[in-house]
């Protein structure tokens, strides 16, 4: 796990509206809102670089978050995050307040371990399948792990993973496997790859030398 400081500086926002917040974007600056727990949503403003810097690390995304608001700090995890469609510019963020004893409903990332060295993949020629790559999670703030790991090591050829073969830490539920057995989802498979047929030259000249089939009026000409 990276040591980063998941501190972020805001400031509360009074001017609202798509003109405030296009201001903002030219100020280097990126708007975003404070909701859930027991407090009132509150419109922030962020400076635009430093939250772009903090999202290349995968943490940002399931860490609990530190919003230092005007000196006043408060605990919260990213629910959402909009992108420009084009330049790497981030456009808005949504923060949830983390509440002691409350436990987050939050997603957090898979890491596949030993996916080269498995032996569905090194003995007998397997490639893996991701079928999802994190997972939704109900846990108290206290146990939110930053991701999950999925050892591969023994899977062999056919082998698939699924959600109830994860191992979970302490305090920490699947909410797919809280909805029934049948929603127990791939998560990770070892298959067979693809082999496309090649048409060797042989065939290929064969091929060539059968007559293509006449058409009724060509039959009836003869």
């Amino acid at each position: 796990m990276a040591d980063i400081d998941y501190t972020i500086q805001a400031t509360v926002r009074t001017d609202k509206g798509k003109g405030a917040s296009r201001r903002l974007r030219h100020a280097d600056k990126v708007p975003a809102i404070l909701y859930g727990g027991k407090g009132e949503p509150v419109s922030l403003e962020l400076d635009h670089n430093k939250v772009n810097n903090m999202a290349d690390y995968e943490g940002f995304y399931s860490h609990i978050l530190t919003l230092d608001i005007d000196g006043k700090k408060e605990q919260a995890i990213l629910k959402d995050l909009q992108r420009h469609p084009f330049k790497p510019k981030l456009t808005h963020l949504d923060f949830q307040r983390v509440e002691k004893g409350q436990k987050l409903h939050t997603n957090v990332p898979l890491h596949f371990l030993n996916e080269t060295t498995a032996k569905g993949v090194k003995t007998e020629g397997g490639v893996v399948v991701h079928h999802v790559n994190d997972v939704e999670i109900l846990v108290l703030p206290k146990d939110l792990p930053e991701y999950l790991e999925v050892d591969l090591a023994e899977l062999n050829l056919g082998d698939t993973v699924h959600l109830s073969d994860l191992s979970l830490p302490t305090g920490v539920e699947l909410v797919e496997l809280g909805k029934g057995e049948d929603h127990d989802q791939a998560v990770v498979s070892i298959s067979a790859p693809r082999v496309e047929k090649e048409v060797s030259e042989d065939d290929a000249v064969a091929a060539d030398a059968v007559p293509a089939e006449k058409s009724k009026d060509d039959a009836d000409k003869e």
